[in-house]
């Protein structure tokens, strides 16, 4: 699928890309979360535990990092990657055109869509299920926060189906991004970890894509 680790630079400043009502109704900033609430902290991301998510760590192989985190919700998947962004400008507007060239290059489909977070694309992508050819549908959605960007890839059930796909925007909105302090070049990836507590359900495999 996309580089997993990393995201090219660009040579412009881009506006940011993000529903007018980001603040209020995320993905949030950790700095706009209040109160107690029992986050699962993956380092980079904190994940709102809800009655049948499954959360997944993907790991590099090579260097044995965390690249992205996986959720799986009533028949949908959705992974999610936290860059670091510039404060001014946002990283979607170029990523998008960066994910279409890397699909055409597999032999995907992408043609770019709107939806409840702003430009999106929307992907029939080859893949191979025991020994069989066929094709699997994915939404690639993208917002802009202040100084992170938040990748989400949509799979199953709520890369078409509509109810399903609300279900996981929500779970997609209730994310929230820790940036941190540390510097970082914009474009690299914010880094994730396994969670503190023992005995989290979380389950951890090599990354896909």
């Amino acid at each position: 699928m996309t580089d997993t680790s990393s995201i090219e630079s660009v040579p412009e400043p881009q506006p940011k890309s993000a529903p007018p009502d980001r603040e209020t109704n995320g993905p949030f900033d950790v700095s706009e979360v209040t109160g107690v609430r029992p986050y699962v902290d993956l380092g980079g991301v904190k994940i709102l535990p809800r009655a049948d998510l499954h959360l997944r760590l993907e790991v590099e192989e090579a260097s044995k990092r965390v690249v992205a985190v996986g959720l799986e919700y009533h028949g949908s998947t959705l992974q999610v990657q936290p860059f670091a962004a510039p404060r001014s400008s946002g990283l979607w507007h170029e990523i998008r055109q960066q994910i279409m060239e890397q699909l055409a290059n597999q032999g995907a489909r992408a043609k770019p869509a709107n939806g409840p977070f702003g430009p999106e694309i929307f992907a029939e992508i080859p893949v191979t299920v025991e020994g069989k050819q066929g094709m699997r549908l994915a939404r690639f959605i993208g917002v802009d926060g202040p100084r992170w960007f938040l990748r989400g890839v949509i799979a199953g059930k709520g890369a078409t189906d509509r109810d399903a796909a609300v279900e996981i925007e929500d779970l997609f909105r209730s994310i929230v991004v820790v940036r941190g302090s540390t510097p970082m070049p914009p474009r690299d990836l914010i880094p994730l970890s396994m969670p503190a507590a023992a005995g989290s359900p979380v389950a951890s495999g090599p990354a896909t894509g």
